[in-house]
């Protein structure tokens, strides 16, 4: 440009302004450059900041999930679940939404379903850790790998009494009795077996069949019919059948403890249940259906993907208004899916008629399937579809109706006995985004166990990023009010409470708390000396940050080799075009070995 300018000068005076002209375009061209180069350059740098960061969470994330592993092999089931939970807790607490960044979308969900496949042994749908370990670009070893699936393999896959692995020991603060009916009580959150995936396969002994011929038998079949076919006791008709016999000669035989723990937990959750039953025009001992459900425990999952009290899949909770994102499950929670179940209920019962055999068996089976069993029986009556319904659902009904009839007169049963739970009282109040269980269990004097207890459609220890409605202990909700009044909303993720001794300093708490002086009296503004519980501000999300590296493929000084894809194309296709690791390719780029590839995407081979 200089050379430009000096050339044009050496021309005649006439020309000086046109000259003047050139060099100021010149030089605002010049200017127009560097700006855009400088934006350029600055957007690289938040680009690459951001990628920085989302590499953090995973790495981190990935340190706790490994720890994890490491102790499920070593049997320590409790310390293992606190890992993975914290492996969890590294995303949902990051402040980045993980569903619109796709690497960490795509990790997290893998991270969760492993976790859950653990949790609950499924032959057909075994937990995949090498998969998990490609997608989030872990450095998980194929011997850990290999360990962890044979322990999971291990595992019964449909007992209902299987011992999970990442349980802990029993409680033993309720009396022996009641720790027995309890089986999962307060002490712990965990998923839990379904009861109705035992239904599938299921079958009478032969004295269980025998028994309905007796003249006994036959005299009490006689009264049972008048009373739920002629005079409708139960609040609603239907039709008695030997197979409903069948199962109450099952409760009072081997399948006793069934029922004892089933109507201990009802006490729960039946007077809600019955509630919200009778407002959306169901009759209340339809209610009974949770039992057969799910024992009453809202942690309990199916192999068909059906979790809480009422066993939705998503599709039929989505349907329903039930919420399934990365930080709830509002399928396990109380009061919304009861109410989902009763609409779905009500809606089943209108479509066949008020006939609620065929509408309780559509809840199991879905409607097609009992559309199907009509058509094929000619006839509008659940008995006479009964032999064209899946087998699960042929058990299903008739043990549904059974329970209703023994919790109605259980004492004639012969348990008369069973007195059940108390129910669960609780205040609910609304959190700000975000906030920390810890928080909110040390505002209301108890654990974050009992919290996630109380709201089991939380799928982490921080309520989701919205003001929402959380359950705590009865009694203590002005407790929490006074707390959020004084604790600023962004706040309530990062901190936790200390308690102050009388004539307590805030040097002694500094001390004590590793906080300062001056961060604690921000936190706590018009305090002058701690009095009662103090705000103690914690830093981050309490993991250690650390500088990100990728993981190394080729030897120091070895460039790396950048490709195009063909349209269409997976990562192992592509990996095998330029006979690389499909393995090492896919996670050196954050993919999949499946992932289809646009034409032209540059992917980054490994160098030999």
């Amino acid at each position: 440009m200089n050379y430009s300018i000096n050339y044009l000068f050496s021309f005649k005076t006439f020309v000086l302004s046109a000259v003047v002209l050139v060099a100021a375009s010149v030089f605002v061209g010049a200017q127009t450059t560097l700006t855009t180069a400088n934006r350029d350059n600055s957007k690289t740098a938040q680009v690459k900041s951001a990628e920085e960061r989302v590499d953090q969470i995973t790495r981190d994330s990935g340190i706790y999930f490994k720890q994890g592993l490491y102790n499920l092999i070593d049997r320590r089931g409790s310390e293992a679940r606190k890992d993975f939970d914290k492996s969890v807790e590294i995303f949902l607490m990051s402040g980045i939404n993980v569903q619109k960044n796709a690497k960490l979308r795509e990790c997290y969900s893998e991270l969760i379903d492993t976790i859950y496949r653990m949790e609950i042994p499924n032959p057909r749908q075994p937990a995949n850790v090498r998969r998990l370990s490609v997608i989030c670009e872990w450095d998980v070893k194929d011997e850990l790998a290999s360990d962890v699936a044979k322990l999971v393999s291990a595992q019964p896959s449909n007992a209902a009494t299987a011992k999970n692995l990442l349980s802990s020991p029993t409680t033993k603060s309720a009396s022996q009795e009641e720790a027995k009916l309890m089986q999962v009580g307060f002490s712990e959150q965990k998923f839990e077996r379904s009861p109705r995936d035992e239904l599938a396969k299921f079958e009478f002994t032969q004295e269980e069949i025998q028994q309905v011929d007796t003249p006994q038998a036959k005299q009490e079949y006689d009264i049972l019919r008048i009373a739920v076919e002629r005079n409708r006791s139960l609040g609603f008709g239907f039709q008695m059948h030997p197979k409903v016999q069948q199962f109450l000669n099952y409760y009072r035989g081997r399948g006793r403890r069934t029922m004892e723990v089933g109507l201990y937990r009802s006490g729960m959750f039946m007077s809600m249940a019955r509630r919200i039953f009778v407002e959306e025009g169901i009759p209340a001992n339809v209610a009974w259906l949770g039992q057969v459900e799910s024992a009453w425990k809202p942690t309990a999952h199916s192999w068909a993907a059906a979790a809480g009290l009422w066993q939705f899949i998503p599709g039929t909770g989505r349907r329903y208004g039930l919420r399934r994102t990365a930080y709830l499950d509002e399928r396990q929670s109380f009061e919304k899916a009861t109410r989902a179940s009763a609409r779905y209920l009500k809606f089943l019962a209108n479509r066949y008629g008020g006939n609620w055999e065929l509408a309780i068996g559509a809840y199991n089976c879905g409607e097609g399937n009992v559309d199907k069993a009509i058509r094929r029986s000619g006839r509008r009556n659940f008995w006479a579809a009964y032999p064209y319904l899946p087998r699960e659902t042929r058990n299903y009904v008739p043990n549904i109706l059974a329970t209703i009839i023994i919790a109605n007169n259980p004492h004639k049963y012969g348990f008369g006995h069973i007195r059940p739970a108390r129910p669960l009282n609780y205040d609910r109040i609304r959190v700000p985004s975000s906030t920390r269980l810890s928080l909110i269990a040390q505002a209301s004097d108890t654990s974050v166990q009992y919290l996630r207890y109380l709201n089991p459609e939380l799928r982490s220890n921080v309520s989701p990023p919205e003001p929402y409605i959380v359950r705590i202990p009865r009694g203590k909700a002005n407790n929490v009010v006074s707390l959020f009044r004084k604790v600023p909303t962004p706040r309530t993720n990062t901190a936790r409470l200390a308690s102050s001794s009388k004539g307590e300093t805030w040097t002694n708490i500094s001390r004590r708390t590793g906080v300062s002086v001056a961060d604690l009296r921000r936190a706590n503004p018009g305090m002058k000396a701690p009095t009662g519980r103090v705000i103690v501000p914690i830093k981050g999300n309490g993991v250690k940050r650390t500088n990100y590296s990728r993981p190394k493929f080729t030897p120091t000084g070895k460039r790396i080799q950048v490709v195009l894809a063909k349209s269409g194309e997976t990562v192992e296709q592509l990996a095998k075009r330029y006979k690389a690791s499909p393995v090492e390719v896919a996670k050196f780029n954050g993919l999949l070995v499946t992932s289809r590839l646009n034409k032209g995407r540059e992917i980054r081979l490994p160098a030999k």
